[in-house]
């Protein structure tokens, strides 16, 4: 495994992160167990969480995958090996979380409390804010409009709520998730300006039918030292290729959640089966070289990868040990010119 210091931290994190939103819902808490020992045993040091989870968010399952990693934390008593990263979530329609999802000062310090009394601990390593407070272009939406935030809390007011935790010591380092560059700039600049603590890494959708980070926020990342934190690199389970055809096979995420048809449009069709084309060409599995592309990526800081079975996790994993070479990269950026971020 490959390790690596997030900038403007203590942090040392595995090139590989354990994505854990299928536990308490493909995955029962037993099969979750057994995720994080593999991971850990294969060098995973890093474990990527939301209050939310799992997905599909739904009120009776809201809270399972922290409290599926709390019971392991405190049955393995290895929560002082292990980063730990979880999330708040904002306002998108979740009242069974809370009652206003406003990203205040009262909705975050009660997420973390919540989440630290089911994750068994008494702090969380990387606090990310896990959309943000304003109306945005994120989770695949185009065609921004701008709409008046009718809340009144404002980036700083989540930024003062953050630091009162940072200085009780119950959160180390803070995050975004889903944010644009005017953000990520946005939150550097106010922490600066008025001594609060520095976001220090960004969690946005990255893989080969979505490339739209590099567009600004790869930029950021370069200068100010925010680094990517990749989920979705298998773009659900696309560039595996297993659902080309119309094929979806049996337990497979998208066979049993049609909310998940980002990537199936017909460009991102079409871009996949050129990318498995790649694969083939050069005697790749497709999963194992769309996991090293992003794996390669000078801004990503850790590869956030998921699973429903231990076949499939050690496959990811094992993704950290295939260096792509100049010829598979050329073909790769030949298939992304043909078809330019498909499935934003």
């Amino acid at each position: 495994m490959e390790y690596h210091r997030l900038p403007h931290s203590s942090l040392d994190v595995s090139k590989i992160c354990l994505g854990t939103m299928t536990f308490g819902e493909q995955n029962n808490e037993s099969e979750a167990h057994s995720q994080l020992d593999f991971a850990f045993e294969r060098g995973v040091n890093f474990i990527d969480t939301a209050e939310m989870y799992p997905v599909p968010p739904t009120a009776d399952t809201q809270g399972l995958t922290e409290t599926y990693i709390g019971n392991w934390l405190a049955k393995s008593g290895k929560r002082d090996k292990v980063v730990l990263a979880t999330k708040v979530a904002g306002p998108r329609g979740l009242p069974y979380i809370r009652d206003n999802m406003a990203l205040d000062r009262r909705n975050i310090h009660d997420a973390v409390e919540t989440s630290l009394n089911r994750l068994q601990t008494d702090y969380i390593d990387l606090y990310q804010l896990h959309w943000p407070q304003r109306e945005t272009n994120c989770f695949g939406s185009l065609n921004y409009q701008y709409a008046d935030d009718h809340s009144g809390v404002t980036l700083t007011d989540s930024l003062e709520a953050l630091a009162e935790l940072v200085r009780s010591g119950k959160i180390r380092y803070i995050g975004l998730s889903n944010e644009t560059p005017w953000g990520v700039m946005s939150f550097l600049r106010l922490a600066e300006k008025h001594n609060l603590p520095r976001v220090i890494t960004i969690q946005n959708p990255y893989n080969l039918l979505n490339r739209s980070f590099e567009i600004g926020l790869s930029e950021i990342s370069h200068h100010e030292g925010v680094e990517l934190l990749a989920y979705s690199p298998l773009a659900f389970g696309t560039l595996s290729g297993k659902y080309l055809d119309g094929a979806r096979p049996d337990g497979a995420r998208c066979t049993l959640f049609e909310r998940f048809s980002r990537y199936f449009n017909s460009q991102g069709l079409a871009a996949t089966q050129a990318y498995i084309d790649v694969a083939n060409r050069h005697g790749l599995d497709p999963a194992r070289m769309a996991l090293a592309f992003v794996n390669q990526r000078p801004f990503v800081a850790s590869t956030i990868i998921g699973a429903t079975n231990l076949d499939q996790l050690e496959a990811n994993i094992d993704s950290v040990n295939l260096t792509l070479d100049s010829e598979v990269l050329a073909d790769l950026e030949a298939v992304g010119v043909t078809y330019s971020n498909p499935c934003p």
